[in-house]
């Protein structure tokens, strides 16, 4: 037997806390820090797909932002490969920028108004010196084609794209310095839902021809289970279970993905599922609950005064599964 690739992607222990502003003309005490990420661990396999997943405010684009060190970590490890990111200087952290991009969100505000899509693509290529002028036409061409736009699109500006076509140039912008990791931070949260598939399943494809190893981030685990080997379920700033993505969606152990899974809708309509309500909002990450974070709003019969008072680690409950919950062996009902 061959012996597992090491992980390209290795996080441990990762915290972003922002420290709370004082009030109004600096008057008053501080305000508590925000827990944005509060000790999140994962490893991703050179080639595969994590799925981040959780409700706004969990922590999810937290995580993506100071991976890129588009914001700085309070504390943690990342390492890519052999380099540890958190720890590299400015002028080598620079050079790592080429092996890891990220996809946002709305392709409408990442991309600059005032360049077309041809300056778009060509900007990275000259900052990182990856082609000459005369190789940058056709390396343009090339990423359009890979990504499935027509080259006549070259001289246009975003406003004149549709959305699906303004993220697949975003794409193209992340592919063109060639990197390995890639992070997909809701990247067809914003656009419909029949262009959402088409979306994916280029992303499935890229992942397969060059070899991609992506973060994708979202809040609907029904887009993550199409695309994801493995799946991370974040609550108010942690992981609260992780497993193969087959796993989460067959045998979900905390009652938070439970939630989850139970508000995806099902193809059939005659299906029968119990859907599971919470109570309540997201804690304030200023302000956290005792205890397990999730207890306020938990449905779980079992909740009892340890759910209150002692926080829950994340630990193996079934080979492969990890949850953080008390009661993860035991059925909800």
């Amino acid at each position: 037997m061959t012996a597992a690739p090491p992980p390209l992607v290795a996080v441990h222990d990762l915290v972003k806390y922002y420290p709370g502003a004082r009030t109004w003309l600096g008057l008053g005490k501080p305000r508590a820090t925000v827990r944005a990420v509060d000790g999140v661990s994962f490893e991703i396999p050179p080639g595969k797909t994590l799925g981040l997943v959780g409700e706004s405010g969990s922590g999810k684009t937290t995580v993506a932002r100071t991976l890129l060190r588009l914001t700085e970590p309070t504390s943690g490890t990342f390492h890519l490969g052999d380099d540890e990111v958190f720890a590299l200087a400015p002028a080598p952290l620079r050079r790592l920028r080429r092996r890891m991009q990220i996809v946002f969100q709305d392709p409408y505000s990442s991309l600059n108004p005032r360049m077309t899509v041809r300056q778009t693509l060509i900007e990275p290529l000259v900052i990182h010196q990856l082609a000459s002028k005369s190789e940058r036409a056709g390396r343009v061409a090339a990423l359009l084609e890979e990504v499935g736009l027509d080259g006549g699109l070259t001289d246009r500006y975003p406003h004149e794209l549709s959305g699906g076509q303004r993220q697949r140039v975003g794409i193209a912008r992340a592919l063109s310095v060639e990197p390995q990791f890639l992070v997909c931070d809701e990247p067809v949260s914003a656009l419909d839902v029949s262009v959402q598939a088409q979306v994916l399943n280029l992303l499935a494809d890229l992942q397969k021809k060059r070899g991609l190893t992506y973060l994708f981030i979202a809040h609907d685990l029904a887009v993550v289970k199409h695309i994801a080997d493995e799946v991370a379920v974040m609550y108010l700033g942690r992981i609260v279970e992780r497993a193969a993505a087959s796993t989460v969606y067959s045998f979900p152990r905390h009652p938070y993905t439970r939630s989850l899974l139970s508000a995806v809708p099902v193809p059939d309509p005659e299906a029968q599922r119990q859907r599971i309500v919470l109570e309540g909002d997201v804690p304030s990450p200023a302000n956290p609950p005792a205890g397990c974070s999730f207890h306020p709003r938990c449905p779980h019969p079992l909740k009892n005064d340890r759910c209150r008072t002692e926080p829950p680690a994340l630990r193996v409950v079934a080979p492969g599964q990890l949850a953080a919950c008390h009661f993860a062996e035991q059925p909800m009902s």
